[in-house]
């Protein structure tokens, strides 16, 4: 189900709690609603959609389908730079702190643990929105 973006800066401010098997649908109108407004994004975390669990949708370049990760975790990361992020959420842009390359740990929509690294672009997306899920507005 498409959902409405949430805008609501005191819902985004919260850290979110960990996702489990009851939050699978969650996950699926997160991604849906993701593709919904894949125009002005390329991620977006349930926060967004009002929902404080970790979970995160992602579009990295050249795919249509989103990637959903339950619970992730930057384990490693190097190659810090300064960014300028937008936000479906938040008008404007912002400075970020960003790291080039991450090592992201987290479940898959079947729970199953997974662990891989990004780069570039694609690293950049998540940790964005890993910092929604742990209340960090961007």
């Amino acid at each position: 189900m498409i959902r409405p973006v949430c805008r609501d800066t005191v819902l985004l401010s919260k850290p979110a709690e960990k996702a489990t098997n009851a939050d699978l649908q969650t996950a699926r109108d997160l991604s849906e609603t993701l593709l919904a407004n894949a125009q002005r994004c390329v991620g977006m975390a349930a926060n967004m959609i009002g929902v404080p669990k970790s979970i995160i949708a992602i579009l990295p370049p050249g795919t249509k389908m989103p990637l959903v990760m339950l619970n992730p975790q930057i384990i490693a990361k190097s190659g810090e730079y300064d960014a300028e992020e937008g936000c479906l959420s938040l008008p404007g842009e912002r400075p970020a702190k960003r790291y080039r390359v991450i090592t992201v740990k987290w479940q898959d929509m079947s729970m199953r643990p997974q662990k891989r690294k990004f780069e570039g672009y694609t690293a950049q997306i998540i940790q964005h929105e890993i910092d929604h899920c742990q209340g960090i507005l961007i």
